[in-house]
């Protein structure tokens, strides 16, 4: 049977998880053994405690102090043992009903890594400079990398767990998306993509990316391609 492993990196989202965790484990997918594990990344709003109730059924990992997405991505990954590798936000911008399509392209051995498009599929409007930032980093991906992806950014990065072992990932925090996006890249891999539905959030709805983090993006991109 083939196995998937979804790894959730969490901080305060105290009002979403329990949500998230339910869609990820009831969501069907014939013939996926799954394995799921959540990482807390020092949450201060209650979220570890709902988290508490999830122990017998997700393996549960916990951060002392917040450190940012990519360190706790990078833990979950510690723990990884299925085929293929999900990345699953826990906020509700990204929907477990995608996973078949996410999935199916790995039937093809050529599919290494695969990517959710959220300007592929449909999507609510999002704030148009966010939105402008997104593509910006995307078109610059494309120049340097010489590749033709449309979203850089989505929180939907799938792939191979092998892939791991040709790879080196320091991020920290959101500047995950582009180094793993970098590093996949320049080791040869192609990116599969595939259009996604997406329900975007204000900051006002607790969204969490700044400009800053869509320079630190850009910093990386650069760093990554002339290291």
């Amino acid at each position: 049977m083939k196995s998937v492993t979804i790894v959730i990196p969490v901080y305060n989202e105290s009002g979403t998880v329990t949500d998230v965790l339910e869609r990820v484990r009831d969501q069907s997918l014939p013939g996926w053994r799954r394995q799921i594990i959540v990482v807390d990344d020092g949450s201060t709003d209650g979220t570890a405690a709902k988290l508490k109730e999830w122990e017998k059924r997700v393996t549960v990992l916990y951060k002392t102090k917040n450190e940012g997405k990519g360190s706790a991505v990078r833990l979950g990954l510690t723990r990884a043992t299925g085929d293929i590798v999900i990345i699953q936000d826990a906020d509700l911008e990204y929907s477990p009903a995608d996973y078949p399509a996410l999935l199916g392209p790995f039937d093809n051995s050529q599919v290494n890594v695969v990517y959710g498009s959220r300007f592929l599929g449909p999507h609510l409007t999002t704030m148009f400079v966010y939105a402008l930032g997104n593509k910006f980093v995307t078109f610059l991906t494309n120049i340097m990398y010489n590749t033709n992806i449309t979203d850089m950014e989505t929180g939907y990065k799938v792939f191979r767990r092998k892939v791991l072992d040709r790879i080196r990932i320091d991020a920290r925090g959101f500047d995950f998306e582009p180094e793993f996006t970098a590093r996949v890249l320049k080791r040869g891999y192609q990116i599969y993509e595939v259009p996604i539905r997406y329900f975007g959030r204000k900051h006002s709805e607790g969204k969490k990316l700044t400009w800053r983090d869509g320079v630190i993006a850009l910093w990386t991109l650069i760093r990554c391609r002339f290291a």
